[in-house]
C-alpha cells in the first residue's frame, strides 16, 4: 500500500540517491550522474523521488517529440519547444518500494500533467518488456522509429506510447 510512501519532487539534494537506485535497479543500463542533473535543471517538475525518509525510487520524465526518443546516457541541451509527448525516461524503485502501488500513482500523475501541458500522449522506451506497461494503458509502436534509434537501450527494448485523448 502506497500510505507510508509519497511522491514528491526531486532536488539536488536527492541526486546522490537516485544514482544509486539507477545503479541498483538498471545495471545494464548504466547512464551518468549528469544525466539526472541535466533532467532535473530542465524539467524540475518531471523528476520525483518517493519517499518516507530516504528515497526508495525515482521518475525522470519530460516534455520531448514523439517518435523521436532520445538515446540512454545522452544529454538533452534543452526541451524542444515543439515538445508533442510526455516522455518517462525513467521510473526506478527499489524491491521493497514494489508491489505499494506507486508505479501506477506517478505514471497516472505524469498522464495527468501531460493532459494539462496539451499533450496528447505519454511515450517511454520500454527495456523490461512490454507486457508491464500495457498494463499501464501503453502499446509498443516500435516500428514508427528509426532503425537503430533504440540500438542504445539494447537489442529487446521497444518504443510504447499511451494516448491521452481516450482516457
Amino acid at each position: 500500500m502506497a500510505t507510508d510512501y509519497h511522491w514528491r519532487p526531486a532536488g539536488t539534494g536527492d541526486l546522490d540517491a537516485m544514482i544509486r537506485i539507477a545503479d541498483e535497479v538498471h545495471p545494464d543500463h548504466p547512464e551518468d550522474s549528469a544525466i539526472f542533473a541535466e533532467r532535473l535543471a530542465l524539467h524540475p517538475e518531471g523528476v520525483l523521488v518517493v519517499a518516507n525518509g530516504a528515497p526508495g525510487g525515482y521518475v525522470l520524465s519530460h516534455p520531448w517529440m514523439l517518435d523521436r526518443p532520445p538515446s540512454l546516457n545522452r544529454l538533452l541541451g534543452s526541451i524542444p519547444a515543439a515538445a508533442d509527448t510526455y516522455y518517462l525516461h525513467d521510473i526506478a524503485l527499489l524491491p521493497d518500494m514494489r508491489g505499494r502501488g506507486l508505479a501506477r500513482a506517478a505514471i497516472e500523475a505524469l498522464v495527468d500533467r501531460a493532459g494539462q501541458a496539451g499533450l496528447r500522449s505519454v511515450s517511454l522506451v520500454s527495456v523490461i518488456g512490454e507486457a508491464y506497461w500495457q498494463a499501464f494503458g501503453f502499446h509498443d509502436v516500435s516500428a514508427r522509429i528509426a532503425p537503430g534509434k533504440l540500438a542504445s537501450y539494447g537489442a529487446d527494448a521497444r518504443y510504447m506510447v499511451r494516448d491521452i485523448d481516450g482516457d
